[in-house]
């Protein structure tokens, strides 16, 4: 069965364009409640950490200057299934692909600069909730 929570984030880029109520606003629409949600600024080695599985990949540098470039803002969502559906709202990684009526249809600038991260299976989802919040930060149902 999948799980009812996942984690995204509303990256620099976005943030710092004033989308993120935008991006909310969609979430909220598709289904997804927000059980926890912070505003802050990921240092070099908070980054380096959360992205940590694409330390040998080519783009790793420059995802962790990205996103360490400005605020950004996690958020624990939950609804049914979770994480398949969060994705299919976010969109394709590169815009340019991404399903008319997305987030990264709708406001990402480009496959580096696209707008939300989103976990990609369950127990990504709370290996990365934990990253950024503590159990009780997090409301129960």
């Amino acid at each position: 069965m999948a799980g009812r929570r996942t984690l995204t984030i509303v990256k620099p880029d976005a943030f710092a364009n004033g989308k993120a109520g935008l991006i909310i606003a969609l979430l909220e629409s598709s289904g997804f409640t927000i059980k926890a949600a912070r505003v802050m600024h990921l240092s070099t080695a908070q980054a380096g950490e959360f992205y940590g599985v694409h330390r040998e990949r080519g783009f790793f540098g420059e995802l962790v200057e990205f996103m360490t470039s400005g605020p950004c803002m996690p958020l624990v969502l939950e609804r049914d299934d979770a994480v398949a559906t969060l994705r299919t709202v976010i969109g394709a990684t590169d815009p340019s692909e991404a399903a008319e009526g997305t987030v990264r249809k709708l406001y990402a600038e480009s496959k580096g600069r696209n707008a939300i991260h989103a976990s990609d299976s369950d127990d990504n989802a709370a290996l990365e909730a934990a990253f950024f919040f503590a159990g009780t930060d997090v409301l129960a149902r």
